[in-house]
């Protein structure tokens, strides 16, 4: 690692242990849900070094934080301060199981706006830019993008939110409107490629330049960021990727398309090997860990976010940078006759084909044993569905080395969706 490099990772190291030593002594005095563990871990007093706190924290699990809402309700006893301390209040989707009810302080809500303000930055989005940002979702109660919103009103963007609307009203705001950045999951916004075909919109005439997706790893899988930028004529792709429960964590910088960006300023991260917990070397898959050092009203500390990811090495980043982004979830990962599939895998090779529409993939267990099926729905373009069934299993064979069954299903037979994508059912 050359010098420069070594100096940039000790600033940002340095940086993140004052933030770190800074959090921990406001939670030892009055948070009930980690003071035990940090004065039993003997990390009540000054943190000497990362190390030290990676080798001395327990992994915080979601389910440990669960059972505590369950046990302390409904908000459970990670809160710093008083309850009257509290503004802001949001909920997990609960698609992996029990959702998790979130609370924020004002000054924790200001330090994910200003993670969302380096987000906007990725994508051109600054203070002056004269932006209009289009939210292309229903707000509920997950995080999703409540702070994405907040934030470009403080750069001075001007936002348009689209929830409660029909695809087709979406659209005609985007372009009505002059919309100049999209907001939302990468299977919507092929969603509105296909609504604006059948509807006789055409997208070139949009003033679309950026379109921000999260939710979903499509938005790293270059097959499915080639073919929305395709349908959005002009406009670039830009990914990003946060948690209800952590916040806006990465951005994909202009300088690595493809690649995921921890913001370290906000983020102590680690990779580890999901079955051992030790530490994963870069270049090697595992799973990512956070510990929030801004959010100290409601923090997580060594949090097992589920994750996968694949860390770049620092001699080619000096930031931390997480190659084709978020791959896969450790809970989604099918192991079927010896080969890992993880959901990415499927969508980066469905998503080369244009006849492809939509997809489903279909999971069976016999006997402890996966096996998979995949029903594509061809686009109306395409007049040999079965044809394309063929071709799609011998790429999915190819790619993974494993033969998956693929069988064309009726046009418009398989469902749409506007947040995160479902495309994957268990069948017991």
């Amino acid at each position: 690692m050359s010098e420069s490099i070594e100096t940039t990772r000790a600033a940002i190291e340095a940086d993140q242990l004052d933030r770190l030593g800074r959090l921990l002594a406001e939670l030892v005095p009055s948070n009930a849900f980690y003071a035990p563990v940090l004065r039993s871990a003997e990390l009540a007093g000054k943190v000497e070094s990362l190390d030290v706190f990676r080798a001395s924290m327990p992994l915080t699990t979601k389910q440990r934080v669960v059972d505590d809402q369950l046990a302390h309700p409904p908000f459970g006893s990670n809160l710093t301060y008083p309850l009257n301390r509290y503004t802001r209040f949001n909920q997990t989707s609960g698609t992996t199981g029990t959702p998790m009810r979130w609370l924020d302080t004002p000054e924790s809500w200001g330090w994910m706006l200003g993670n969302w303000a380096q987000v906007f930055k990725a994508a051109g989005v600054e203070a002056g830019t004269g932006d209009r940002v289009y939210f292309a979702f229903s707000f509920g109660p997950f995080l999703g993008f409540w702070t994405a919103y907040e934030s470009a009103a403080q750069l001075g963007a001007m936002c348009i939110p689209g929830g409660g609307l029909s695809s087709v009203a979406r659209l005609r705001a985007v372009i009505d409107n002059r919309a100049t950045v999209l907001c939302c999951t990468p299977t919507y916004a092929l969603r509105l490629t296909e609504v604006a075909r059948d509807e006789g919109f055409d997208l070139s005439a949009s003033a679309v330049r950026a379109i921000i997706v999260a939710g979903e790893p499509g938005g790293s899988v270059p097959t499915v960021r080639q073919r929305i930028e395709a349908g959005w004529p002009g406009a670039r792709v830009v990914d990003h990727h946060g948690m209800t429960e952590v916040g806006p964590v990465s951005y994909e910088p202009k300088d690595a398309p493809g690649t995921l960006r921890i913001i370290e300023s906000s983020y102590l991260a680690e990779v580890i090997d999901p079955q051992t917990t030790e530490p994963v070397a870069p270049g090697n898959v595992g799973e990512l860990v956070l510990t929030t050092l801004g959010r100290l009203g409601s923090p997580l500390l060594r949090y097992r976010t589920g994750d996968l990811v694949k860390a770049i090495p620092f001699d080619v980043h000096p930031q931390l940078t997480l190659e084709g982004g978020i791959l896969g979830r450790v809970d989604n990962m099918v192991l079927v006759r010896g080969v890992n599939v993880y959901p990415a895998a499927i969508d980066r090779v469905v998503r080369n084909f244009d006849e492809v529409a939509e997809y489903r993939v279909e999971v069976r267990h016999d006997r402890q044993m996966a096996e998979l099926n995949v029903q594509v729905e061809p686009t109306s373009s395409c007049d040999d569905g079965e044809a394309l069934a063929t071709r799609v299993a011998q790429a999915l064979n190819e790619s993974l080395n494993l033969r998956v069954p693929v069988a064309a299903v009726a046009p418009q037979s398989l469902p749409r969706f506007e947040m995160k994508a479902k495309r994957w059912v268990v069948i017991e």
